[in-house]
């Protein structure tokens, strides 16, 4: 059988495709991106573009990819026009340009002369090659030339740019510009463009160290060659001849040690996050204003230089804008260098007791749950919880006081109160929802939690005094300006958030010299105090932002003057006013009332409606369908008999009946009015016919024992341990009656306790009942343990 013979030409054809097909192969085969081959750093910015700071790569070098279309076409065509004129022609390597640095170097005994294409430096820097002899700079050539085969122009030129020297432990355009320029590499002029492109021919030649510090300055050889490169410029871009001038003014880099290091907690904060969440951005724009920021700084420096005699060493703020919940500027100490205290803790991110800062959000549970209105009268007076017995900051008790005003004075047995009436949610469950982290079980804090038994962090009490702003809606704090904004959670009504928005603003600021400017932003603010004087706390709102300060020590060591009204209200104050100097255009967001909220005339003396005889009114904010609202009885008309000067019983004889009004307070804050001397004209005893024309009173309340609360006892004691009874009743009863599961247990007059001894465990049902057949009632439940 006769071979078929194919023509020459067709295996020239073939030939010449495999010889296309390596070439092709090698670029088409998998490999590894140029970017990945060295680890980077991160530039970290603030939202207005503000370098925060430059970390270093984990080799311990600044090194910044930046894409080739971000660095300025003058870097790029001034680093061809220096280093590799024929770069986009030839294969990786320059024949010519290799036999005369050989010529040089070898035969002429002149300065040594690589010949070296930037393909041929850049595998130089990846590969760590030694080049100073002819066997190494063979292996180069040869690595240059895989590296043509693998990778484009474009890849290589942009690897080149991101990986040479410049000079200490600078390494690539993007670290080198932002080191010595202070600017993108987008951004560069032509001087600076031109000295960077001279640079990595011999960096430790062109930037030596000078000074103490060992900074990096432009010495004489980087401006003789930058200027030559100059000259070479115009010839090829004569319209640049007109950059003359400023080729000869002197150009100074930025030292390493001056590298911007803003906001050192925000930013490893930043770091930190980024880290956990594996994020590979070499560039993280922040939501930090960088303005906001020093601002922050200035004013709790300056705040904490002049109270150091009060002993007032350390404190913290953070600033969050309520719009897009952005952490604007955060100070996490005051001294982020002084190790004496604990400068490099982030104080917005630890755990500290919050006093009475988490007060608003109880009242603003309670106008949801339908427990009080703004001007319910609640009884500041002494009271038990069970086995809890509160007491107030300043050890005194006021007597009768409205929510408004318990709120604003910051009284620790209405919200106590307040408190052990929430239901679905409780505080508890209340702080558990908005993600407050690390908290102890419920049963653990019992009804301390309302004056700052459990702790919180100033970032988490920031999120919430945003949610009070936001009209009840949580959000996620942001920190990185890509983060998604939070669509929100409902944690409180419209309608209550708004009125204790409203409450908050009428607290007086403690300059109040200040306060009858009515042009000044309004300030929604609360202070607090933590046991043992170990924090004071001042979280507020004004315009768009959320304050939070904080005043103590990182060691939690306590000072009688960690106060908070006294030691951070005037902090908080100070970083307002001056925001609000600095800019004069800060405005109050627009809030329009909420629709479901009404207002309604109530009895000043009580917070109820008013009776015919409520001698002063006012108004308050109503949720129609929640607030509890009801008659006033505080204020009762007696019928007497002129001719006895007793009450009388119906029929009445009108020539012989005068009526005189009397306030009938309960027995608690009676005694509470006795002990602070203030007279209270005692309401008459009523004849039994009941009535002489008055309203009907209040029923009593149970005060002790707490409601849904279990007693625990030993064992060993069972039948010994006695517990509590005690009732508040109306000023028209005289005796209370007890009953425990309808037996009758005995009598106590009103204001008085009753112990009462059980003899078993189980649930019980407790029950009050006055001289006027009025009662109340609550379960109780006693248990033992060994």
């Amino acid at each position: 059988m006769k071979r078929l013979r194919l023509p020459r030409w067709h295996n020239a054809l073939v030939a010449l495709l495999l010889m296309c097909a390596i070439p092709v192969g090698f670029r088409l085969w998998p490999h590894e991106p140029l970017r990945q081959w060295l680890p980077s750093s991160t530039a970290v910015y603030d939202h207005d573009g503000h370098l925060l700071r430059l970390t270093l790569a984990s080799d311990q070098r600044y090194r910044l990819w930046v894409p080739l279309e971000d660095i300025a076409p003058s870097v790029v065509d001034g680093v061809l026009l220096h280093e590799d004129r024929w770069f986009r022609w030839h294969p990786g390597v320059n024949a010519w340009g290799l036999a005369r640095g050989a010529w040089i170097t070898y035969v002429r005994h002149g300065n040594p002369q690589g010949g070296s294409t930037i393909t041929m430096q850049l595998a130089r820097l990846m590969y760590g090659l030694n080049t100073r002899t002819p066997g190494g700079k063979l292996h180069q050539a040869w690595a240059a030339m895989l590296l043509e085969l693998r990778y484009s122009k474009h890849d290589i030129l942009e690897a080149y740019l991101n990986y040479a020297p410049y000079g200490r432990n600078v390494e690539g355009v993007g670290a080198a510009s932002l080191a010595y320029f202070g600017k993108s590499p987008s951004a560069l002029n032509l001087p600076e463009a031109l000295a960077l492109a001279v640079i990595p021919q011999d960096p430790t030649r062109r930037l030596q160290a000078t000074g103490d510090g060992g900074d990096a300055v432009i010495n004489r050889w980087l401006s003789v060659s930058r200027n030559r490169l100059f000259e070479r410029w115009v010839k090829v871009h004569p319209e640049a001849a007109a950059q003359r001038s400023l080729f000869a003014l002197p150009l100074a880099l930025r030292p390493l040690s001056q590298l911007p290091f803003e906001a050192p907690h925000f930013v490893e904060q930043v770091l930190a996050a980024r880290r956990m969440t594996g994020g590979t951005d070499m560039r993280v724009t922040t939501t930090l204003d960088l303005r906001l920021q020093h601002s922050l700084e200035r004013q709790l420096h300056s705040y904490v230089a002049h109270r150091g005699d009060r002993g007032i060493r350390n404190a913290a703020a953070l600033l969050v804008d309520t719009r897009d919940m952005g952490i604007k500027a955060m100070v996490g100490s005051a001294n982020y260098f002084d190790s004496s205290i604990q400068g490099q803790v982030n104080g917005t991110q630890a755990k500290r007791s919050p006093g009475s800062t988490l007060k608003p959000f109880i009242y603003g549970l309670g106008f949801d749950q339908g427990v009080l209105h703004p001007q319910t009268v609640l009884r500041d007076v002494p009271s038990a919880f069970g086995p809890y017995t509160p007491e107030n900051f300043d050890g005194r008790f006021l007597g009768p006081v409205t929510a408004t005003q318990a709120l604003i004075r910051s009284r620790n047995i209405p919200a106590v109160y307040v408190a052990s009436r929430l239901n679905n949610p409780t505080l508890y469950q209340f702080m558990k929802d908005a993600g407050i982290s690390r908290l102890a079980s419920e049963q653990h804090y019992g009804l301390a939690l309302v004056l700052g038994g459990g702790e919180v962090t100033m970032q988490e009490l920031a999120g919430l005094y945003a949610m009070l702003a936001n009209r009840g809606e949580l959000k996620a704090l942001r920190t990185v300006s890509t983060d998604p904004k939070s669509p929100g959670t409902r944690m409180l009504s419209e309608e209550a958030s708004f009125m204790v928005m409203d409450i908050l603003r009428q607290n007086p600021r403690p300059d109040d010299a200040l306060t009858a400017q009515p042009s000044r932003l309004p300030v929604y603010w609360k202070t607090g105090t933590s046991w043992s004087f170990r924090d004071a706390w001042t979280a507020g709102s004004f315009g768009p932002y959320v304050l939070i300060v904080w005043i103590g020590n990182f060691d939690g060591q306590g000072n009688p003057a960690f106060v908070g009204v006294d030691a951070a209200a005037p902090l908080f104050f100070q970083i307002a006013d001056a925001l609000r100097a600095e800019n004069p255009s800060l405005a109050e967001p627009i809030r329009r009332n909420p629709a479901n909220l009404a207002k309604v005339t109530i009895c000043l003396a009580s917070g109820d409606l008013p009776n015919a005889w409520c001698p002063q009114t006012g108004t308050t904010w109503f949720i129609p369908g929640k607030s509890p609202i009801r008659v006033s009885t505080i204020h009762r008309a007696v019928v007497f008999d002129t001719t006895t000067n007793q009450p009388a019983c119906p029929p009445y004889d009108p020539r012989h009946i005068r009526t005189e009004v009397f306030e009938y307070w309960p027995s608690d804050l009676q005694r509470v009015f006795a002990q602070a001397g203030i007279a209270r004209r005692q309401p008459p005893a009523l004849p039994a016919c009941q009535g002489a024309g008055q309203a009907d009173g209040s029923p009593p309340r149970i005060t002790s024992p707490l409601r849904g609360s279990t007693y625990t006892m030993r064992v060993s004691r069972l039948g010994s341990e006695q517990i509590s009874f005690s009732a508040t009743s109306d000023a028209d009863a005289r005796d209370l009656y007890w009953f425990v599961d309808d037996a009758y247990l005995g009598r106590s007059k009103a204001g008085d306790a009753l112990l009462w001894q059980p003899d078993r465990v189980g649930h019980f049902l407790v029950r009050v009942v006055d001289d006027h057949g009025r009662s109340d009632s609550r379960p109780l439940d006693v248990a033992v343990t060994q």
